[in-house]
């Protein structure tokens, strides 16, 4: 059995990997940088302190009649105390002191056209072993370039060197020591956020927490805002969806108790009896695909509509004469048959549904409805009956789910809910008065046009 280890994959990680890679490369860049300027100011201290004593060699050089270079050559006795040679323009050692001839320094000029072409300073190795460092003077005479080579022990100068390379590489790495602590304080309070929006989503997947707090940096903020918008998105598409089978289940209680009464009906023989429950059905289908859609789309994506109202209107009111046929309630529909509502059938069929539902369960024995356009764009409708009415405590109550003005009868409360919602989603307003018959009147205005 093989196993395989896979490291996981860290945003934490390749941050610190990345920032150190940049980290180091600058730092050793910025360490070689200040080494080689480091060297080469002391190569123009070293070589300014010669050229500083080139009168003195010159002078040795006149006390020597060896005026000019030129005339030095191999094996002329030239007392100088300079480590010194001359060369041609191929640099061809001429000649050399007696001091770099007792150092057995050979071939001086022929190892500095090696590395003349480098940068500053000039180190040349002698034996594996010594080091010195390297001045150059050139001559014109007479069209003929010649060179002066003048050397210094380079021993001292690169101890001290080294020295500053190690101090200078040392401090480096105290500096990225440093960087490194700072980079990992940095990185955890940088991901800070990212560890309290992880909290923050597991309270909101145990139900602990609604939404996402506000206080995140800004970089954050775009996020946590369209999470919680599409939170605030699914809590309403939840919603809605309950909504919808709640009202649907509403919707079709009515409809089930008006079938059970079509077949108590006696009146009816059973063509009949078939023909009104096939009628009932239908409606229930047509509900049912209704609030489907309402559940997917939301009230919005029902509108753009004109539906008539007084067919509607009348189907409904003998659906629930059917219902209520103990009461013998008179209906009186006081709607133009070409009048209309810019809502879809199923919505007014909702409306009208609750709103002649409730009117026929607590009326005396009569209900109308009315329908008329006004002159401001507005179409007004209004049901009322001769029941009871709506006690002004609780007029504002009632259209909110689940609150029922009538508590001696069974139902859920949601009917008025359900009418005052989708008033309002078409921009209309619902009001709950005194109707002329003396009991309740719900008076609904809706804008002439979707």
């Amino acid at each position: 059995m093989r196993l395989i280890l896979q490291p996981k994959k860290r945003l934490l990680t390749r941050m610190f990997l990345t920032s150190l890679s940049i980290i180091a490369l600058v730092g050793f860049g910025l360490a070689w940088l200040i080494t080689l300027l480091h060297a080469q100011n002391r190569y123009n201290q070293t070589t300014s302190a010669l050229i500083a004593q080139l009168p003195i060699i010159a002078a040795e050089f006149r006390e020597n009649n060896l005026i000019p270079i030129t005339q030095a050559r191999e094996g002329d006795d030239v007392d100088t105390q300079y480590i010194m040679a001359t060369c041609n323009s191929s640099y061809n050692t001429l000649w050399r002191s007696d001091y770099a001839i007792s150092l057995n320094l050979n071939n001086i000029c022929e190892q500095y056209l090696d590395i003349k072409d480098d940068l500053p300073p000039f180190y040349l190795n002698f034996n594996g072993q010594q080091s010195y460092f390297a001045y150059l003077l050139s001559i014109d005479v007479e069209t003929e370039m010649y060179h002066l080579l003048i050397l210094k022990d380079a021993t001292a100068l690169k101890a001290e060197l080294n020295q500053f390379n190690r101090l200078t590489y040392f401090r480096l790495a105290m500096v990225m020591a440093i960087a490194l602590l700072l980079l990992v304080s940095a990185a955890y309070w940088g991901m800070r956020p990212l560890t309290q929006l992880k909290q923050e989503l597991l309270q909101l997947q145990q139900g602990r927490k609604k939404s996402l707090s506000q206080d995140y940096p800004v970089e954050l903020q775009g996020i946590t805002t369209a999470l919680n918008q599409l939170m605030d998105q699914t809590d309403q598409r939840q919603t809605r969806y309950q909504n919808a089978m709640n009202d649907l289940a509403h919707s079709l209680r009515t409809r089930l108790a008006a079938s059970i009464a079509i077949i108590d009906d006696d009146s009816l023989d059973r063509q009949q009896q078939h023909q009104k429950i096939l009628e009932q059905i239908n409606d229930m289908d047509y509900l049912v695909q209704y609030q489907l859609k309402r559940a997917m789309l939301g009230q919005q994506g029902l509108r753009q509509q004109q539906t008539v109202i007084a067919p509607i209107a009348q189907q409904l009111a003998q659906m629930l004469d059917k219902i209520y046929r103990d009461k013998h309630v008179i209906f009186t529909l006081n709607i133009s048959p070409s009048l209309q509502l810019p809502l879809s059938k199923g919505d007014v069929m909702e409306l009208l549904g609750n709103l002649l539902e409730n009117a026929f369960r607590l009326c005396g024995n009569n209900v109308m409805i009315s329908a008329a356009s006004l002159d401001n764009n507005l179409i007004q409708l209004s049901v009322e009956d001769d029941g009871p009415g709506v006690d002004n405590a609780i007029k504002q109550n009632i259209i909110q789910r689940g609150m029922r003005a009538d508590t001696q009868s069974s139902g859920q409360g949601i009917g008025l809910a359900v009418c005052h919602e989708l008033v309002s989603s078409y921009g209309g307003t619902m009001t709950i008065g005194t109707s002329e018959l003396g009991g309740a009147a719900f008076v609904i205005q809706l804008p002439a046009t979707a």
